[in-house]
């Protein structure tokens, strides 16, 4: 059966897979989710069991990206996913504890769990490009609180008919995430600094989208929009392959039983991380809670808690940057699934007029069956790196997050048949090394690679290649610039190529 894709505010649209993944966004501002689900059963799962990667993750996209044939996405998958992309294979599974497993997704190209999805879905556009007959430029824009820009751009480098440009928060990233995306190579990229946090360059990115004119003007000089966050479908639907997955891994580890529910806890800022373990659930995953793990900024936490979501509170910059978010985009589609299009369309109409709105006990009653939403604070997360370090696990400061509400679930938990508890890791610790350090209460080198070093030989771990490389290489991207200047960044960008 054909899938088609409709947009969470409602309307007439209906497009292609394909079509879907071109244009990113809906016309009137929604985000695009599959007409329904596909299923997965216990006898799929006992067949993916078998399968690598890579055919697990063809298979499973094959579900929903019907205008797509399975040999096209199993050729761009084995690629994409390939030993020298991911050395060693994506997605292994580490024991933290007897109960505690940990879902490694940062063993990519750039270090963070993006890579996952940005290694697969620049195949998936090129190949959209083709089918829907695109001879226009593709230009892709990106706001990023630090891994989705850096990710992004390595995914789309030099990929025939598009362009990449990315917009970060200055002070809101990293310097190690800085220093990736300031280097990165490649003849159709761009990257500027937002004077801002990462609200300010969504929200700005989300502008020129719903620019009418804007968007005449770049298509009169051969461009269109397109987007590579995960509110683009391409972005969000390769991220509920490695649920799958690391389901079929733990069965094959002896770690469960076919059948036997596991629960999920992640660490979670823009919502798409954790709403692909949702949409797996509800593919027929044997999977119980879902734990959202925020870090300060808790605008989730008191949603999930209250049914309540309210922006209207204080930013806060923390050492987990790429969670420190106040608008989370994703929540849409979950609300689309949990209540219909009109009822989304009139909480997103408030979100952008008041900054907050409230579900119907209704809908918090179905939310609540399936989510917990938890937190942490900075102290608990520099001590839950220095805990875990000691138990002999080294995580970074947003896995730090997850750990520690996976493991105060565990203790406060009523449910007598709770089962296996998979936390997910997002970002490898020498992205983080600075911060780090100092959980480990050693001293921080003022260079960053030199904290990198400091980190190998306070931990006797081994730091990933590709952030070891960075050293060397060239600064090519140093600017910054206001937020409302954006658009005209834009321009520059694209008058230029």
């Amino acid at each position: 059966m054909d899938m088609y894709y409709v947009s969470t505010r409602g309307g007439e649209e209906k497009k292609s897979a394909a079509e879907a993944i071109k244009q990113g966004i809906a016309e009137n501002g929604g985000l695009f989710m599959p007409s329904s689900l596909p299923r997965i059963t216990q006898e799929d799962l006992e067949k993916l069991a078998q399968m690598t990667y890579p055919q697990r993750a063809a298979h499973i996209l094959s579900l929903f990206l019907t205008d797509y044939q399975y040999d096209e996405l199993l050729a761009d998958c084995e690629k994409a996913y390939a030993e020298d992309k991911f050395p060693g294979g994506p997605a292994p599974i580490t024991d933290y504890s007897d109960k505690i497993k940990m879902l490694e997704l940062w063993h990519g190209p750039t270090c963070a769990f993006k890579d996952m999805a940005l290694q697969i879905m620049p195949r998936m556009l090129a190949r959209a490009l083709e089918k829907t007959n695109e001879k226009r430029t593709a230009l892709i824009l990106v706001a990023t609180s630090g891994d989705t820009g850096k990710a992004a751009l390595e995914g789309y480098k030099d990929v025939p008919g598009v362009q990449i440009q990315v917009f970060y928060p200055v002070d809101g990233v990293s310097n190690m995430q800085k220093r990736q995306m300031a280097v990165q190579e490649g003849e159709n990229v761009c990257v500027c600094a937002i004077k801002g946090n990462f609200d300010d360059a969504q929200n700005g990115v989300k502008k020129i989208f719903g620019d009418t004119a804007f968007n005449q003007q770049l298509e009169q000089n051969g461009y269109f929009l397109s987007s590579a966050n995960s509110i683009n479908w391409g972005r969000l639907c390769p991220q509920i392959v490695y649920y799958v997955s690391a389901y079929c891994d733990m069965v094959a580890r002896g770690d469960l039983a076919m059948g036997e529910k596991l629960d999920v806890c992640v660490p979670t800022g823009n919502f798409g991380n954790i709403f692909a373990a949702f949409i797996a659930k509800q593919m027929g995953l044997p999977i119980g809670k879902l734990i959202c793990a925020s870090n300060r900024n808790n605008i989730l936490t008191d949603f999930l808690r209250t049914g309540v979501y309210d922006k209207n509170r204080p930013f806060y910059a923390t050492m987990s940057p790429s969670m420190d978010i106040l608008i989370s985009s994703n929540l849409e589609r979950l609300l689309y699934f949990l209540c219909g299009a009109e009822e989304t369309a009139v909480y997103m109409k408030s979100l952008a007029e008041n900054g907050k709105y409230e579900i119907s006990k209704e809908i918090m009653a179905a939310l609540s069956s399936h989510f917990i939403g938890a937190f942490c604070s900075e102290e608990e997360t520099a001590a839950t790196i220095k805990t875990a370090f000691e138990h002999g696990y080294l995580c970074d400061t947003h896995t730090a997050v997850a750990l520690k509400c996976a493991l105060a679930y565990e203790k406060e938990s009523t449910d007598k048949t709770a089962g296996k508890l998979l936390v997910v890791s997002t970002a490898s610790p020498y992205k983080f090394a600075p911060s780090v350090l100092k959980a480990l209460d050693q001293s921080i080198p003022e260079n960053e690679f030199d904290s990198i070093d400091a980190l190998i030989g306070a931990t006797g771990t081994k730091a990933p290649k590709p952030l070891l490389c960075l050293k060397d290489k060239k600064i090519r991207f140093d600017q910054t610039i206001e937020a409302d200047a954006m658009k005209n960044a834009v321009l520059s960008f694209t008058q230029s190529n």
